[in-house]
């Protein structure tokens, strides 16, 4: 399982948005909205992924963190959140965007889909904008790269083929 992680720089002058994106499903896992661009910002979107996986019973045993090398990504209270969780570090190439391109690809969806379509007032109405959006990628926004599924229907077919081999591979006693 591998997580992508890239934070959209000064969105309107005063705008910063980190995405966790998970590589298999295409879903936003975390996402987080501020006005500065401080460790804080990918440490709270890591966090809510890591907590909302773990809330609705999905194991992240074996989860690889991809990045880019920003000083957020690389910095020591980052670093140590991710060993405490067991997640498994990973940054990119200096000056390689090909590296991480899922996570750069998802950032630019987000400001032509929306950033670029009007005009905002404050960081509040980015962060509740940027909350439907989120649910609206996840929930009705199909995705060519996964057979045209939404992201959680393709992790719903996914947990619900993994539980059919589960049971398959469960033998009853016929006593």
């Amino acid at each position: 399982m591998v997580w992508r992680y890239h934070i959209c720089h000064d969105l309107l002058g005063f705008v910063y948005v980190a995405f966790v994106h998970d590589s298999y499903s295409r879903k936003i896992v975390g996402y987080n909205v501020s006005d500065e661009m401080t460790t804080t910002l990918p440490l709270v979107a890591v966090s809510n992924a890591i907590n909302s996986r773990n809330n609705n019973g999905h194991n992240i045993e074996g989860l690889i963190h991809h990045s880019d090398k920003g000083s957020q990504y690389v910095s020591i209270q980052y670093r140590n959140y991710l060993d405490v969780n067991s997640v498994a570090a990973s940054t990119g190439t200096t000056g390689d965007s090909y590296d991480n391109s899922q996570a750069e690809s998802l950032n630019g969806l987000y400001k032509s889909e929306l950033i670029w379509n009007r005009c905002w007032r404050d960081l509040k109405e980015v962060e509740w904008e940027t909350l439907l959006y989120v649910d609206w990628f996840n929930n009705r926004r199909i995705h060519g790269s996964i057979d045209y599924d939404t992201p959680v229907e393709h992790e719903r077919k996914y947990y619900d083929k993994l539980k059919s081999t589960e049971e398959k591979r469960c033998i009853k006693n016929p006593e």
